[in-house]
């Protein structure tokens, strides 16, 4: 399952942390040069000449002060100024001291601040180069696209990895966990897009609750509402089957063995009928016999067809469905994503069922479909069996994606 899309999510991985390997090695290079010119730089011990040299701001106190005093002076020099003297010159020998000693604590200090800095960084940290991280991003776009992953949802995912991975520092003992991480994080956002409690639904609408099913031929629509019926009889919930999809005779005799294997009511014409009479019909079963849900099925109309999607407007108008669900296959890809847009603009979808899933090596569509109609994922199915549909779980499918 999602074999395909696992390679390539694994291969940018790889790719993250060769970059992030090579980096840190040229930065521990620097560190230690770094530190190796701070100790060079350092004052040797017991030299007295040493730290009167470092500062500059002596000799500029030294040149300030003597025109001022000068200056002053001048102004009292018709007064005795011997006893005066001597105490402005140890005045002012006290303020050189004092600057010369504040001076040098000054530059001690930010050179000790910068020694334990250097010394506090045993594991140096690293946030990959933007430009780096750009091309290393272009190709887990090109590889996205290989797995019928949308282009929004690629955008989204790149989005999302480009900002945490800028913000999280890297060492070189956790930098496979951490790539892996930010991946969880990004695609989790995408399936995470969209949630909707569809038990709780069921519950709190008004009785009888209709679900109309769209989509395509050999989508595994039929089988879709069959599972769903199933899942309903074990929550306490009546249903009736309304076989809507009156153009294709095999539909309704498909439908009407689920029935009667589930032991469900099922409504249907013959052939050719109108697919409005038959929603009706089961819609005024159901309030007459006090059932909980309508499961309505409808043709497998191509979503290129007008007039058949216009067929599936009217079906809408009759029924007033409380909720329509998309069913697509997840082994057709982008065209399932393409077909959902297309019956979203016609009908309007409120949610969407994912088939096959169990069957799709890419996984691009199990990522894309809800993401890109704004919709909630409901379901995937998981194989053929009535119980094989399972309600989807974001934290399932990340697991699946990156399960080793």
């Amino acid at each position: 399952m999602f074999d395909f899309l696992k390679k390539k999510l694994k291969l940018f991985e790889k790719n993250i942390e060769a970059e992030i390997e090579s980096e840190l090695k040229k930065e521990e290079k620097l560190g230690k040069r770094h530190q190796a010119e701070l100790q060079s730089q350092s004052v040797p011990a017991g030299s007295p000449t040493k730290p009167v040299e470092t500062p500059s701001t002596p000799s500029v106190i030294k040149e300030e002060e003597k025109p001022v005093v000068t200056r002053k002076r001048a102004l009292k020099i018709q007064k005795p100024v011997s006893e005066e003297k001597k105490q402005r010159e140890a005045q002012i020998d006290k303020q050189i001291e004092e600057g010369i000693e504040s001076e040098l604590q000054r530059v001690l200090q930010t050179r000790k601040s910068i020694e334990e800095a250097v010394g506090a960084e045993k594991k140096p940290s690293w946030t990959i180069d933007e430009s780096k991280l750009d091309e290393l991003l272009w190709d887990l776009e090109m590889g996205l696209l290989e797995a019928d992953v949308a282009y929004s949802v690629i955008d989204s995912i790149k989005k999302d990895v480009k900002q945490e991975i800028k913000r999280v520092p890297f060492d070189k003992a956790k930098a496979g966990d951490l790539v892996e991480n930010v991946l969880k994080n990004a695609i989790g956002h995408v399936l995470k897009s969209n949630d909707f409690d569809f038990n709780k639904f069921i519950e709190e609408r008004k009785k009888p609750v209709v679900l109309m099913f769209v989509g395509v031929n050999g989508t595994g629509k039929t089988l879709s509402i069959a599972k769903i019926a199933f899942q309903l009889h074990k929550l306490g919930k009546t249903c009736v089957m309304a076989a809507g999809d009156t153009f294709r005779a095999g539909a309704i005799e498909q439908l009407t063995i689920h029935a009667e294997n589930l032991g469900v009511k099922i409504v249907k014409h013959g052939p050719g009928s109108d697919p409005a009479a038959v929603a009706f019909d089961a819609i005024e079963h159901a309030k007459a016999k006090h059932k909980d849900v309508v499961l309505l099925d409808t043709a497998g109309r191509m979503q290129t067809n007008s007039n058949l999607m216009d067929e599936m407007a009217k079906i809408k108008r009759v029924a007033k469905p409380d909720m329509i669900i998309f069913v697509g296959d997840a082994l057709s890809g982008n065209d399932a994503v393409e077909q959902a847009k297309r019956f979203n603009e016609v009908v309007g979808i409120d949610g969407v069922i994912l088939t096959k899933v169990d069957a799709d090596a890419k996984g691009g569509s199990s990522l894309s479909i809800a993401y890109t109609i704004g919709k909630p994922l409901l379901f995937i199915g998981v194989g053929q069996g009535y119980e094989d549909q399972i309600a989807f779980n974001p934290e399932w499918m990340v697991q699946r994606i990156f399960e080793k």
